[in-house]
């Protein structure tokens, strides 16, 4: 039987990589020898404590109104995989709220990915009519974040 040479410092940084970005599953392959790591994705939502039938109601807004509205002029699209941030700070106020109006540029969210912070900003100017996501929420490339009208 011959013994694997595998390196556990480069297992445990692809294991990093992942919690820091959100993903669920990594490969590396350097001269044929192929390392996966893969980890159990849980609800986001229920691992915060929130109340289930309020988690359960925001998860259906949301999967009920990305699909429709991904193509419209005011859609926010997430730029990168990483984890959404309604503010610059957990102490602070959100940057935007359903209701506000904004200007073309404005920051309306940020997304943070391997320790960058990159702000979202307003694609066109007008008013926040749907929020999307919640903050330090999980996000994928070119998912529906907002609407604005």
């Amino acid at each position: 039987m011959s013994k694997l040479n595998i390196d556990e410092t480069l297992v445990r940084r692809m294991s990093k990589l992942l919690d820091e970005t959100g993903l669920s599953e990594i490969e590396y392959e350097e001269n044929g020898t192929k390392i996966r790591v893969s980890k159990k994705t849980t609800n986001l939502l229920d691992s915060q404590g929130l109340n289930s039938k309020s988690s359960t109601t925001q998860e259906k807004l949301i999967t009920d109104n990305k699909d429709s509205d991904i193509n419209a002029q005011g859609s926010v699209l997430s730029p990168m995989v990483g984890t959404i941030y309604m503010s610059s700070a957990p102490s602070e106020p959100p940057f935007v709220q359903i209701g506000d109006l904004v200007t073309k540029g404005q920051t309306i969210l940020v997304v943070e990915a391997m320790k960058t912070f990159n702000e979202i900003i307003a694609p066109i100017s007008g008013t926040i009519s749907k929020l999307l996501v919640i903050d330090s929420q999980p996000v994928e490339f070119g998912e529906l974040l907002a609407l604005i009208e």
